[in-house]
């Protein structure tokens, strides 16, 4: 039984676990990395057609976001999920498809005027469907034998709608492994969804550390600086403009506006509008809807027990056509509008901040952590001028920060999690953070907890049986990316994972008969000898 780390060691987004155990190979998660993370994403360490099953902890494109890949390159194995992850990653990995044939067509038209090599997408719309078809939704607590000798338990975790930890139990014989995989683990006291669960026993325990150096300062009273930020918006009659992520942030925020028009605490504008202006956020904001009860915390079901829908109230427009969105912006009478992305990259937002940011009257509200060099960042840093849409535009409105809610547990969470195993596991695994952080968290939890604790780099594998270092790992350079870069195309990149795939079938075969290995070996040369090129 191996374990080996292919995304997000030593850093923050790309989580990907590769599992080893029960003759099955088993990825854990299969996430984009972003940011300054990126690197190229073309090829996978391992063949994907080898991969038995993949296990998603929940809906985030760090943690699912190259499904479509692995589908695209040769996986036909099974997903497992929770239901509402599964619901999600629906409308999340269709859309991220088709901001790769955005891209990508875009990179094309620019690239046929300088003659440079056309450009294929990462993946396409028909790779996310394709993918989608092999999602196994499943339930909370349910205990679910996925073949012999290997069975999994998604717990809630309390960071997305449907995120889970998972349980992964392994038997080898006699001998009985389990596995538990945070994913990332959610902070408390959450609008709409549970506190994270605790899990009380493991052998091995992969944790992650995004704030694992740093306290989440008190949270403030939400609601109350929304409608104070929205009241004096309103009374110099202008509108309020929150660029905010689709999925999880909207519907955090339709939650707290719910409250502030149920408790009258924005006087003197009746039942404003408040329109939500992405197709994205349209369809999450649907599924939250509609999910399951068992996945929302007390408060929420008591509204719902009541006849209340916690994301839901008078005045709510959502606009789903482009010609929806147009019409908001002829729309005089002061209104909230709440647009994707989170950080002004693309999308809607750009359209309303181009029509607003230049009054005085109106208002910019920030509910998210803004990266560098990021339209959202530099708002946030009192930029005067910022261009959007090829247009200067002068920043007249007020721009505000307010406080995010944090969807990750704090140092002291991750610890408060990590305690709560009766003993300790044979060893803790440290991953999901940036590198000085993971090792900071990781040397608190040897000092703290008295666990073994390993900061896995990439590709690093270990022995499960023996609880043994089999290969060590390194460190991944970040990518560079210029205008004259060239791109393999698709069906190279197949050719490549081919590779792979060879070389997995040769370790397969090592110990075979001295007749089938001459055999194979001659059947590989005439190949080659079929393809050399002078």
């Amino acid at each position: 039984m191996k374990l080996s780390f292919y995304g997000a060691a030593h850093e923050v987004t790309g989580s990907c676990h590769f599992l080893e155990a029960a003759g099955k190979n088993i990825l854990i998660d299969c996430g984009m990395q972003q940011g300054q993370d990126e690197k190229n994403m073309q090829e996978f360490p391992i063949s994907p057609n080898m991969v038995d099953y993949v296990l998603i902890t929940h809906a985030h494109i760090d943690h699912t976001g190259r499904l479509p890949l692995l589908s695209k390159l040769g996986f036909r194995g099974q997903v497992y999920a929770t239901h509402a992850t599964a619901d999600l990653c629906s409308i999340m990995l269709k859309d991220s498809a088709h901001i790769q044939e955005f891209e990508a067509e875009w990179r094309n038209r620019k690239g046929r005027r300088s003659g440079a090599p056309v450009k294929e997408p990462l993946y396409t719309i028909q790779d996310a469907e394709t993918i989608l078809q092999t999602f196994i939704p499943c339930a909370y607590g349910e205990t679910v034998d996925i073949c012999e000798g290997l069975r999994i338990r998604f717990i809630d975790m309390g960071h997305l709608l449907g995120s889970a930890c998972i349980e992964v139990f392994v038997k080898e014989g006699d001998e009985e492994t389990k596995l538990v995989f945070s994913g990332d683990i959610g902070n408390t006291n959450q609008p709409l969804i549970k506190d994270p669960a605790f899990v009380t026993d493991a052998d091995y325990v992969i944790v992650e550390s995004t704030y694992g150096d740093r306290l989440h300062h008190t949270p403030p009273d939400y609601a109350a600086q929304l409608a104070d930020t929205i009241q004096r918006t309103f009374d110099r009659g202008g509108n309020v403009i929150i660029p905010s992520f689709a999925v999880g942030r909207t519907q955090e925020l339709l939650y707290f506006i719910r409250e502030i028009k149920a408790k009258h605490m924005v006087r003197g504008h009746g039942d404003f509008l408040v329109y939500v202006d992405s197709p994205l956020a349209a369809e999450a904001t649907h599924i939250f809807n509609n999910t399951d009860m068992d996945s929302f915390d007390a408060e929420t079901t008591a509204l719902v027990q009541q006849g209340i829908n916690p994301i839901g109230f008078e005045g709510l427009r959502i606009s789903v056509t482009t010609d929806e969105s147009k019409q908001i912006n002829f729309i005089e009478t002061p209104k909230v509008i709440i647009s994707a992305s989170g950080m002004c990259e693309a999308g809607r937002i750009k359209h309303h901040l181009k029509h607003n940011l230049w009054r005085s009257e109106c208002t910019v509200v920030f509910v998210g952590y803004q990266a560098a060099g990021t339209t959202g960042r530099a708002l946030a840093d009192g930029a005067k001028h910022v261009k959007i849409l090829g247009e200067e535009i002068e920043v007249k409105a007020e721009i505000v920060q307010l406080e995010g809610i944090s969807g990750h547990a704090d140092q002291s969470g991750l610890l408060r999690w990590l305690a709560a195993f009766r003993s300790a596991p044979r060893r803790v695994f440290v991953v999901h953070g940036e590198e000085t952080v993971c090792e900071t968290f990781g040397q608190l939890v040897r000092d703290k907890l008295g666990y073994p604790v390993s900061v896995p780099f990439y590709s690093e594998c270990y022995d499960l049986r023996k609880n043994e270092l089999l290969r060590p790992g390194f460190r991944q350079q970040k990518a560079v990316y210029s205008n004259n870069e060239t791109e393999e195309s698709g069906a190279f990149q197949r050719l490549r994972q081919a590779e792979r795939c060879l070389e997995d079938v040769i370790r397969q075969n090592r110990g075979g008969a001295n007749k089938d290995l001459a055999k194979f070996t001659d059947q590989i040369l005439a190949l080659c000898e079929k393809w050399k090129r002078a």
